[in-house]
């Protein structure tokens, strides 16, 4: 798995603070190429990581431009990796016909 491209988001509340990291990979695939969405949240508490969720689509589709569509729009609503599935579900499901 390659990362091909990476986007970041944070915030902080009295707590502590939370980073979200994005990132769209890509892997060989059917003598061709496959890209997939991976998501990473920690959360830092006086500047040490204390927690990391992390949670990966492979394979999404085999077109490059779909993928960072999806990837640009989970960052934007800053989608945690416990519902990366929940909201790209029905997008990966659609996405499949990509790769024939």
């Amino acid at each position: 798995m390659k990362i091909v491209n990476s986007l970041y988001s944070s915030f902080k509340n009295e707590e502590k603070e939370i980073k979200y990291s994005y990132r769209l990979t890509e892997e060989s695939y059917l003598n061709g190429q496959a890209f997939g969405i991976e998501v990473e949240k920690q959360d830092i508490v006086d500047g040490e990581v204390v927690a990391i969720e992390r949670d990966y689509i492979e394979k999404i589709s085999n077109i490059e431009d779909k993928v960072r569509e999806l990837l640009s729009l989970i960052h934007n609503y800053q989608v945690s990796p416990v519902h990366l599935v929940d909201i790209l579900g029905e997008y990966v499901d659609n996405y499949v016909v990509d790769f024939n």
